[in-house]
């Protein structure tokens, strides 16, 4: 089959042939048939943080069809529509009990530590493999995997609560499902704050107050923002966080970057008790709540998946690049 695949980080990624993938007792083998581009891709692909071992097909916005089931696999069945949840835990030790997959000493994050969804096919146990809705297309799903989720538990990790003003910095893949998932998290007021006009049109479509971040939004914000994400990964985003913040406020670091940022532990959280949190993927409780918000309509990424494009390893590092350079589509997703 073909896999789309890291060779040697800091180049660009390659189209190569591999084995099809043999299902284990408690495994099953997906079709992809979508598979997000996601910005974190653009990181792995730049070296930052690292991943592998190499080669390693890429891709963690996965869903798809089952075609094989191992033998002990009651839950799937061959021909079923899913989607991937991409921790991959141990699922017995005490972080996989408690539903925390993504803190599982022995844990591997498709298109990470193991082989993603970049590829015709993608193996992984079947417990990762969550039934996707008749309303919800796979294209939409698999996008669902990280930008959706991920937001989601940023905004549950900043315990948004009714009447909350929430400031959304970066409105692409992630942004736009987060705005609309802070306003079903009962905020009242969500500011979508980013330096492209056209996203922050889209943003202002599905209710946000859209800012400018070429424009000092923090100035503007200064002392009225309850929970503030960025979800850019940038230490100037994360100052702008925390200076928007009001007190008791809650900024929470999502995106991925190797940067540091001063911290005046008196100045930044004693004073107004406010918070700086961290937010480290999502929980496979919270896709099943994104894929019923997003059958009843109450999720709508209609106009997120902006582009399908074909497994081809020119286009997918095109997308790349335009990702590198905050530019292109909201969100991509590859079809294979």
């Amino acid at each position: 089959m073909r896999a789309m695949q890291l060779i040697t980080a800091g180049e660009p990624l390659r189209l190569l042939e591999v084995p099809e993938p043999i299902p284990g007792e408690d495994e099953v083998v997906i079709d992809v048939a979508a598979a997000g581009i996601c910005r974190s891709d653009v990181h792995y692909r730049s070296g930052f943080p690292v991943v592998g071992p190499l080669p390693l097909t890429l891709g963690h916005e996965v869903a798809g069809v089952v075609s094989a089931v191992g033998s002990t696999v009651t839950g799937s069945a061959v021909g079923q529509r899913v989607c991937v949840h991409y921790q991959v835990g141990c699922g017995s030790c005490p972080y996989c009990d408690r539903g925390f997959e993504q803190f599982c000493p022995q844990g591997q994050m498709i298109g990470n530590r193991r082989p993603g969804g970049f590829a015709d096919q993608i193996l992984i146990p079947a417990r990762n493999a969550i039934p996707v809705p008749d309303a919800v297309s796979l294209d939409h799903a698999a996008v669902m995997m990280c930008s959706s989720a991920t937001s989601l538990h940023a905004l549950r990790k900043g315990r948004v609560s009714p009447g909350d003003t929430v400031a959304v910095f970066g409105v692409g893949g992630l942004g736009m499902s987060a705005v609309q998932l802070a306003f079903l998290e009962g905020a009242s007021t969500v500011f979508a704050i980013d330096p492209n006009p056209a996203k922050r049109d889209q943003a202002a479509r599905f209710g946000a107050e859209p800012l400018d971040s070429l424009n000092d939004p923090a100035a503007r914000l200064k002392g009225t923002v309850d929970v503030a994400l960025d979800l850019v990964g940038s230490a100037p985003v994360m100052r702008q966080c925390l200076d928007s913040l009001a007190p008791m406020g809650r900024a929470v670091a999502v995106g991925l970057t190797p940067d540091t940022i001063p911290v005046g532990p008196y100045t930044d959280l004693v004073t107004g008790e406010s918070e700086l949190i961290g937010a480290s993927d999502h929980l496979a409780s919270e896709i099943r709540e994104l894929l019923d918000h997003a059958a009843a309509g109450r999720l709508v990424l209609d106009d997120v998946v902006e582009q399908q494009i074909p497994l081809e390893a020119g286009i997918v590092n095109g997308v790349l690049d335009e990702l590198e350079s905050f530019a292109g589509s909201v969100r991509t997703v590859i079809n294979p």
